[in-house]
């Protein structure tokens, strides 16, 4: 199976959902997001977890402190395997995102989830940021900022573009997992993402993971995307 793929089930229908993670039989990870699991719930990740899959639930929680520690202790109760926070809720809130996995893993005795703090999203761009988050400063600076106050936070893992995995590493080294979405093979459509890189580049880069959705889930065959990038990946290492 390859450990570096999460495929993101942004397809409609549940029953499309389980057809395509039956189909591909290769890939552990799985995202979840906001779309499907309002859609479908408790019900989705039941059935990842049938299947021995690993889940990335991905709805971004953003709100104050003690909401989110408890939505946060919440999805570990459900059994996924990473989850996303917005790093932009400041670092009292990602503490008390920390905190709620290390009180249910005290309580379990289990390990809980890899909380993920999200810098910027994707589809986000200089002027963007400008324009529409009021930030006057470049998308790296502030991705780099954001990690600071993850990393001050107890939080080690990031979901940060692959055009900023390499600044990342360079100043944090190894301390945190790093999920890149905006993955798009070469021969894929770019679509509405606009920090967008390669499987293989973004591997070199220093991602740990890649989501990937739509250049797998909207192809003719995705068994074969999937395992066309697999290939193209799986001897691929790090700069």
């Amino acid at each position: 199976m390859s450990n570096k793929i999460i495929v993101a089930l942004d397809l409609k229908g549940l029953d499309n959902i389980l057809r395509l993670v039956d189909t591909l039989e290769n890939a552990l990870w799985f995202k979840v997001g906001a779309v499907n699991f309002t859609a479908y719930g408790i019900k989705l990740i039941e059935e990842l977890k049938k299947r021995n899959k690993k889940v990335f639930l991905d709805l971004k929680y953003h709100d104050i402190p003690n909401t989110t520690k408890e939505a946060v202790y919440s999805a570990a109760e459900l059994g996924v395997d990473m989850l996303t926070i917005h790093s932009i809720g400041g670092t009292s809130m990602m503490k008390a995102a920390a905190d709620a996995i290390r009180e249910f893993e005290q309580k379990e005795g289990k390990k809980g989830p890899l909380i993920l703090a999200v810098t910027v999203l994707t589809s986000i761009d200089n002027d963007a940021l400008k324009e529409d988050m009021f930030i006057n400063d470049t998308v790296e600076n502030t991705v780099l900022k954001l990690a600071s106050k993850a990393m001050k936070s107890s939080i080690n893992g990031l979901v940060a573009s692959a055009k900023e995995t390499k600044m990342l590493r360079e100043k944090f080294g190894n301390y945190f997992t790093i999920v890149t979405p905006g993955i798009r093979p070469s021969w894929s459509a770019k679509q509405d993402q606009k920090r967008i890189t390669t499987p293989s580049d973004a591997i070199k880069l220093g991602s740990d993971f890649m989501v990937i959705g739509r250049p797998i889930y909207k192809a003719e065959n995705p068994k074969e995307a999937f395992e066309k990038i697999r290939k193209e990946t799986e001897n691929v290492n790090p700069r």
